[in-house]
């Protein structure tokens, strides 16, 4: 099996409901859930079961689809007023990925311009085109990061990638791994990949090992806090690593120990690149410091993956699950659309992303 293979977020042929990949029983288990309820799709973001903020975007545009096609009304006001409630709804799950909002808003965006020529049974249709069109732009977007991606590497390389943010993370191929992804569609067979297992969730132990693994990639898996020794033992020549959003100025959230990572690769001159889609891109916000980082449940820590308890009962625990990477460590952020070096604020605008 190849992870390539395997769809994280689809609609079902029958268009009414989503299916999606259970990420919290990888690698052990591959299944697929089948949901159609606002509330379900909610509970599949917060916990977990589908991840990754392109991956998530893609989930919340399907979700809002199938809340839309469940509201019973020929009346436009009182559905419009229904979908902006799920939207606000779904928003909810999670505050820190940006492609979340981003999706939603994108969704509610199509239902305002279309509110005044078309009926409710023609918006529910066009509701769940713009949902497909997410979607398929997100695999073209990734691809388009893997080949940028790809320009940067040589025969031979050694690449750390923390959390996980390959193709179960998006619609299909990923951002951080989708260079990966093109350099064996080249036929290149040398590159290795190192996994930081990335505590507390594992993502990189569980997501990106067995991505890397089953796709044929000389995969090692480091823990967290081997990523310096490795460094300073000349097996990484660059980092990728994903986002969930990223600023202006091109600070960047990312799943928690990123910052370290870049701190690290900085101290040993590694260059360190953030793949990101422009959708992430949010110019709304100046600094790092505007990223609203969201703190999950103390068990992630002290109990999950444990046979039994591993820490003292009542001791405090915090579990921020992201921290932001400052712009000053960044080599560069590569979008579709090309390559941002610093300054980045000025390198967004030549791209386009506005």
């Amino acid at each position: 099996m190849n992870a390539l293979s395997l769809d994280s977020v689809v609609l079902a042929d029958n268009q009414k409901e989503m299916i999606i990949l259970d990420q919290t029983l990888l690698p052990g288990e591959v299944k697929y859930l089948h949901l159609s309820r606002a509330e379900d799709i909610w509970e599949a973001i917060y916990t977990l079961r589908v991840r990754g903020a392109p991956a998530i975007g893609v989930a919340a545009a399907y979700g809002l689809y199938l809340a839309a096609d469940q509201t019973e009304t020929d009346d436009m006001d009182a559905f419009c007023a229904r979908v902006r409630e799920k939207k606000d709804y779904l928003n909810s799950a999670r505050p820190t990925a940006v492609n979340l909002s981003w999706a939603l808003n994108r969704m509610e965006r199509v239902m305002e311009e279309n509110r005044d020529r078309l009926s409710v049974a023609q918006m529910k249709d066009r509701l769940r085109e713009e949902a497909d069109a997410i979607r398929a732009e997100d695999i073209a977007i990734s691809r388009s990061i893997g080949r940028y991606g790809f320009e940067l590497l040589h025969h031979g390389d050694g690449i750390l990638t923390h959390c996980n943010a390959g193709t179960l993370a998006t619609a299909k191929y990923g951002t951080a791994l989708a260079p990966v992804y093109i350099a064996l569609e080249e036929g290149w067979n040398d590159l290795r990949v190192y996994c930081d297992e990335t505590r507390p969730l594992l993502q990189g132990a569980r997501l990106s090992a067995f991505e890397m693994q089953t796709a044929g990639v000389d995969t090692t898996l480091i823990c967290d806090n081997m990523a310096s020794i490795t460094m300073k033992r000349g097996k990484i020549d660059i980092v990728f690593v994903g986002c969930d959003r990223v600023a202006a100025n091109g600070d960047f959230a990312n799943k928690i120990g990123t910052s370290g990572v870049a701190i690290l690769a900085r101290h040993y001159g590694i260059p360190l690149y953030c793949c990101a889609p422009s959708s992430t891109i949010d110019l709304s916000i100046a600094t790092g410091d505007d990223i609203v980082i969201e703190e999950r449940k103390p068990e992630e820590v002290t109990e999950m993956w444990y046979k039994q308890r591993m820490a003292p009962a009542g001791v405090k625990v915090d579990n921020p699950a992201f921290d932001v990477t400052d712009h000053q460590l960044v080599t560069g952020i590569i979008t579709e659309k090309g390559i941002a070096y610093p300054p980045f604020d000025k390198a967004f605008a030549r791209l386009g992303i506005k």
